[in-house]
């Protein structure tokens, strides 16, 4: 795993810094919110999706008065505009907070993966976008730099022109201004690292993976403390939170595991952070699904055209859950209410077959692509 990237003071600045004050994690009295689950940096689906569900309007200005927005994690990689989703949710922002409502933009595993360094899924096209006329230079400085350091541990190439090939097609033009752009100071790392990994809003959790057996006593606060220390801290990760896979941002057992032996766990991480119901993404499911009798709410659909998913998102109006699934409102059933009613109303809106007939079936849901 990679934590830092050295670039000997030109670009990144020291990764140890003080900490920002505490976000807020409790929001009471909310009367509806929007959750989107991962995007992977499709920006025309997300937009759609927020004006489809009167958040935004056609000029992408905030229009939802006093909803709460939940966007839960992995905005980033894969896809060719993540950038611009930030960028807009970073405009929303204090548009929505001036409306009385809020914008939170939860972290993910792969916020945390670009600010600590993991680029392996940012897409090509992705580097692409922060390309500019001082790119050619920044990246022959670095190359520079990293000449330098081979040559002064005594090891340097071989072959100084095949590495330079190699260099250049691992590092594309645009990819040191990313790096820059994710540092402590670098406009989205200054951004990412003020926001939470997880929130209650009235008695129901977001975050973006999941909350395995290893964390299951842990409060809001601490999570959001801990993985907010390690990313101001690189130092921490090893062993840390915040990539751990029982982790709030990698656990997949509440979207995939065996409902019956997960039963009392599901419990004591509810009664533990005073809430009804989890919601989370991460892992791609066919729809927006209940599970463990409604407790758990699994948002990720792979809306991204990289998954090629259904555009859907999870509305709580009240204590009404719903799903806009392809531009339908649908009851959504929670509190162990049987779902097959709504399976088969959302199996009815997808082009055939519809993946969600195998959980009609009563058949396993198919693993999609690993994140």
């Amino acid at each position: 795993m990679v934590y830092s990237r050295n670039i000997g003071g030109l670009l990144l600045l020291p990764l140890i810094l003080s900490l920002p004050g505490r976000a807020q994690d409790t929001f009471p009295d909310v009367q509806r919110v929007v959750a989107v689950g991962d995007i992977h940096g499709d920006y025309t689906q997300f937009i759609s999706l927020l004006q489809t569900a009167r958040v935004i309007d056609r000029k992408g200005k905030w229009i939802g008065g006093k909803t709460h927005l939940v966007q839960t994690g992995d905005v980033l990689d894969r896809g060719p505009d993540s950038r611009k989703v930030m960028d807009l949710l970073m405009e929303l922002e204090p548009q929505a907070q001036k409306a009385g409502g809020r914008v939170h933009a939860l972290l993910g595993n792969h916020e945390t993966m670009n600010l600590y360094g993991d680029l392996r899924y940012v897409s090509k096209e992705e580097f692409a976008s922060y390309r500019d006329g001082n790119s050619e230079y920044l990246r022959d400085q670095y190359f520079q730099l990293t000449l330098d350091a081979l040559k002064k541990k005594g090891t340097p190439p071989a072959d100084p022109e095949a590495f330079r090939r190699t260099f250049d097609q691992e590092h594309p033009l645009g990819w040191v201004e990313h790096l820059q752009a994710f540092s402590p100071q670098g406009k989205y790392g200054k951004w990412l690292r003020q926001h939470n990994a997880i929130v209650r809003i009235n008695d129901v959790v977001f975050l973006h993976g999941g909350i395995g057996p290893k964390y299951a006593s842990r409060t809001l606060a601490e999570i959001n403390q801990t993985i907010q220390a390690e990313l101001n801290d690189f130092s921490k990760l090893q062993n840390g939170m915040t990539a751990d896979d029982e982790g709030p941002l990698w656990y997949r057992g509440l979207a995939q595991g065996p409902e019956s032996s997960l039963l009392e766990h599901v419990d004591r991480v509810l009664q533990n952070l005073g809430a009804r119901y989890l919601v989370i993404g991460h892992t791609v499911r066919p729809a927006i699904l209940p599970r463990f009798g409604g407790r758990v709410i699994t948002i990720d659909v792979g809306l991204s055209k990289v998954y090629g998913g259904p555009p859907a998102l999870l509305i709580i109006e009240g204590p009404k859950f719903y799903a806009l699934y392809r531009g339908h409102q649908l009851d959504l059933p929670v509190d162990g209410v049987d779902p097959l009613p709504y399976l088969k109303a959302a199996a009815a809106l997808d082009p055939p077959p519809s993946p969600i007939e195998t959980l009609i079936e009563g058949r396993a849901v198919p693993d999609f692509v690993e994140k």
